[in-house]
């Protein structure tokens, strides 16, 4: 049996096998760690004897005894009698088998979800605790993905677990008053693993596609969990559109962009399955950032070709987002869309007002999407500057390549 087989298993299984461990002892690390025990004597014997029947019951017996004895040897070692004899009639529940495990695979995903975006945490913690509870990502594979040693990641999320613990954060969803705002850390922590998938933010590889397909694997976990939520299903619809353009972004290394890409690679399976849950929802009337960012991805998607992208309709909609939820990254989206739509020199005009702010002057993209603008109203010396500017900015090699390109082209053009 292949150690894929094994992985598989694991990740679509220990949300619930963590649940399982959450509902009867509270502590975050002590769950996780018994899960992970599991899997690994899971990689041992289910090579030797094969995958049992009922997989998610096996590990939560296994991951149930490693707990029991966890806690029965700390309460032992600090001579807690008291708290042992508490522990042992425990035991039988925390024993009870696997097959009288309630059934709620729904509940159990949204409130693992809700508990590792707790508000006590910053948001790499909450990214972390999201990855390894609810994706089933093991420490290294995390460290990997964020460029990070795997010692600095697992020290994170024990001070993550640390946190929630001093926090008295509980395996339970908040009250209703409450829950909408965690739904939104919820969202935006997918939101932001999908983004730094989708273009690296440093290194030499422009695309991670296994951080943009888990980024997809939980938020359909999510609208499984709460499938009338209209802004995770618009979430889930601006990653599918957007991750259909994913095999024809890069070529040898190098950035192909937007208007460059062959759109007969484009996934039009995953095209198709966003438009549908957008045709869903939109008409039900209440419309927010995600609901927007992938109508404007789909105007994209169903454009034949670049010439034929509807650039004022993409306007109105920037302009409607930009109301809905307004940011500087929104406000230079829509300049380039403005500018292909009613010429390059009203693009520039939207993004004056940003460069006065320091900040946004230290972001790479100011600088790219300022370049492009002055390309086209033909303004060249000052295009070649802000696309060194970019590329001096950025720590993405594909990009500091292709901007740079952008430079040289200009420079031997004038």
């Amino acid at each position: 049996m292949s150690d894929r087989v094994v992985e598989d298993v694991w990740r679509r299984e220990s949300p619930h096998v963590l649940a399982a461990l959450l509902r009867r002892h509270g502590d975050l690390g002590d769950c996780e760690d018994a899960a992970q025990e599991a899997a690994e004597a899971a990689a041992v014997q289910w090579d030797r004897d094969g995958v049992p029947d009922n997989p998610r019951g096996w590990l939560i017996t296994v991951a149930s005894r490693r707990l029991i004895d966890r806690l029965r040897a700390d309460r032992a070692r600090a001579g807690r009698e008291e708290a042992v004899a508490v522990a042992q009639s425990r035991d039988s529940s925390l024993a009870r088998p696997a097959d009288q495990e309630p059934v709620g695979d729904r509940d159990d995903m949204l409130q693992l979800f809700v508990l590792c975006c707790h508000p006590s945490l910053s948001r790499s913690s909450q990214v972390a605790l999201t990855l390894h509870a609810v994706g089933g990502l093991g420490t290294s594979e995390i460290a990997a993905a964020y460029l990070v040693p795997e010692r600095t990641m697992a020290q994170r999320l024990s001070r993550a677990r640390s946190t929630l613990r001093s926090a008295g954060a509980t395996f339970e969803l908040p009250g209703h008053a409450d829950l909408p705002a965690r739904i939104a850390s919820v969202l935006d922590v997918c939101h932001l693993l999908f983004t730094e998938g989708h273009t690296r933010s440093a290194g030499g590889a422009l695309v991670d596609r296994g951080l943009t397909e888990e980024a997809i694997r939980l938020t359909r976990q999510l609208h499984c969990a709460i499938p009338d939520h209209d802004e995770v299903a618009g979430a889930l619809a601006l990653m599918l559109l957007t991750h259909a353009r994913a095999a024809t972004r890069t070529e040898g290394g190098n950035l192909i962009p937007l208007a460059e890409q062959d759109r007969a690679r484009w996934d039009r399976d995953l095209i198709s399955e966003g438009v549908a849950i957008l045709e869903r929802i939109l008409p039900r009337g209440h419309v927010s950032r995600f609901q927007l960012q992938a109508a404007i991805a789909a105007v994209h998607a169903e454009a034949p070709t670049w010439k034929d992208t509807d650039w004022r309709q993409i306007s109105i909609l920037y302009a409607m987002l930009d109301r809905v939820a307004p940011s500087w990254v929104v406000t230079l989206n829509r300049a380039v869309a403005v500018g292909m739509a009613f010429g390059p020199q009203q693009g520039l005009d939207l993004i004056a007002p940003l460069l006065d702010n320091p900040s946004v002057l230290r972001h790479h993209r100011t600088h790219a999407v300022r370049a492009h603008l002055l390309e086209m109203v033909g303004d060249r010396p000052a295009a070649i500057d802000s696309y060194r500017r970019a590329a001096q900015l950025t720590a993405s090699i594909p990009e500091q390549r292709y901007l740079n390109d952008r430079a040289r082209r200009l420079a031997h053009s004038v």
